[in-house]
C-alpha cells in the first residue's frame, strides 16, 4: 500500500481519505521501512499536503493516543516542537531564510492563560533541532516532567495547567522518529504535533511555519471538530503572534474560516526589531520566562499578552483582543500567572518518578 501511496504523490496526485488512512496506520504500526517513511514524507511535502491528506493522518494518530479526560473547559496553545528539521537549523541560523530564535512564547503564555483561569494541556518533547523546546525550558523553571499519566491528568485538574510529554502520550510516534531526522526537512508530522495534543481540546490557538498554512490548518481544524482557534503565522517569530511585524491569522469561528492579517500597531504595540524577542538555552529562556510572570514590562511581555488575548478569544472569555490583553495584563500583575508556575513545580515534586528521558 504504501509502495502504491508514494507512486501516486510522486506524480503530483493526492490520496483519498482511505488511502491516506491506510498509509498512516502502517507507518504508526511500524509496518514500513524507514526508507519508505522517508520517501513518503519527502514525496507528500513536494507535492504539498491536502487537508483531507493531514486531517486522516492526525485522525490515525488520534486514534493511537493516550487521551487525558478533563471536565472542564481546556484550550490548546500549540506549536511544532516535536523535531523542526535540518531545514529550520538553517532558518534559525540566518543561513537559509529569515528565521529567529525566540524564547518559548508558548511556554510563557500557558502560564498566563492558565492564570486568568483556564485550563492549559501544554504538549511538547525536548530540543531535537530547536535551540530550547518547552521541556528543557519547564526544567529549568524547576518542573518535574518525570511523572506518569494519571499524575498529568489530575495536575491539569488541580493546578490548571500541565505539560503532555510527547513520547508518554504517543508511543506510535517512535516509527517515524528516525526517518523524519535522516530526510531532515519539513514534513507533514511537523503539522500533526499541534493536532495530537491528548487533552483534545475544542478551542486552540496553532502556530504554523508558513503564512500559506493557516487557511489549510483551520479547515483541518474544522474537519476535526474544533469550536473556534486561530492559525497563525507571526513575521519574524513564525508560529505565533508577532510584535515583529504583520502576522497572517485565519480564524475558525462559528464554522466559518476567516483569513485577514493583524499588526502590532492595532492592538497598541510598538513594533520591535526580532532581537527583542530572541532567547537562548533552556536557563536563559527560564529567566525570561520569570521576568514576565514577575511583572517585567518590555516587549517579550508584550508578545506573550498579545498570544494571551488570542486564547482568550478562542476560548470564549473575550470578545475583542483588547480585552483579552487586559485580562492577561491582569493575570500577570495579579500574580495569578506566577502562582500557576509555582503550584505546577510543588504538585509535579511530589508525584513519584516515571517517564524517562526517550526521544
Amino acid at each position: 500500500m504504501i509502495k502504491q501511496a508514494i507512486a501516486k504523490v510522486v506524480t503530483g496526485d493526492d490520496l483519498t481519505e482511505e488511502e491516506m488512512k491506510s498509509v498512516m496506520e502502517m507507518v504508526l504500526a511500524g509496518m514500513a521501512t524507514p526508507a519508505q517513511v522517508g520517501a513518503f514524507i519527502t514525496a507528500l511535502r513536494i507535492k504539498g499536503e491536502t487537508v483531507e491528506e493531514i486531517t486522516e493522518a492526525a485522525r490515525a494518530i488520534r486514534a493511537r493516543t493516550n487521551k487525558i479526560q478533563l471536565a472542564s473547559p481546556l484550550i490548546n496553545i500549540d506549536r511544532d516542537e516535536i523535531n523542526v528539521e535540518e531545514e529550520t537549523i538553517l532558518d534559525t541560523h540566518g543561513n537559509g531564510a529569515n528565521g529567529t530564535h525566540t524564547f518559548n512564547i508558548s511556554t510563557a503564555t500557558a502560564f498566563v492563560v492558565a492564570g486568568a483561569g483556564l485550563n492549559v494541556a501544554k504538549y511538547g518533547n525536548w530540543a531535537l533541532s530547536r535551540q530550547c523546546g518547552s521541556a528543557d525550558v519547564l526544567v529549568s523553571l524547576g518542573v518535574n516532567l518525570d511523572i506518569n499519566h494519571a499524575d498529568v491528568e489530575k495536575c491539569i485538574q488541580d493546578v490548571g495547567i500541565g505539560f503532555l510529554y510527547a513520547p508518554l502520550f504517543h508511543g506510535a510516534m517512535k516509527a517515524v522518529a528516525v526517518p523524519r531526522q535522516d530526510v531532515g526537512l519539513r514534513s507533514i508530522f511537523n503539522l500533526l504535533g499541534p493536532l495530537t495534543n491528548p487533552a483534545g481540546a475544542t478551542a486552540q490557538v496553532l502556530g504554523v511555519y508558513e503564512p500559506l498554512l493557516t487557511e489549510k490548518m483551520a479547515a483541518v481544524l474544522q474537519r476535526l471538530g474544533t469550536r473556534q482557534a486561530f492559525v497563525v503565522c507571526g513575521e519574524e517569530t513564525f508560529d505565533e503572534i508577532s510584535i515583529c511585524g504583520p502576522t497572517r491569522v485565519s480564524e475558525l469561528k462559528d464554522g466559518k474560516i476567516k483569513t485577514f492579517d493583524m499588526t502590532p500597531e492595532e492592538h497598541g504595540f510598538k513594533r520591535v526589531a526580532p532581537e527583542t524577542v530572541r532567547g537562548g538555552d533552556a536557563r536563559q529562556n527560564a529567566v525570561i520566562i520569570q521576568k514576565i510572570l514577575g511583572g517585567e514590562s518590555g516587549p517579550q511581555r508584550d508578545v506573550v499578552l498579545l498570544n494571551a488575548a488570542a486564547a482568550f478569544v478562542a476560548a470564549g472569555l473575550d470578545d475583542s483582543f483588547k480585552a483579552g490583553i487586559g485580562r492577561a495584563a491582569e493575570s500577570i500583575d495579579s500574580g495569578g500567572a506566577r502562582g500557576k508556575l509555582d503550584s505546577l513545580i510543588d504538585f509535579t515534586r511530589q508525584c513519584k518518578s516515571f517517564v524517562r528521558r526517550v526521544i
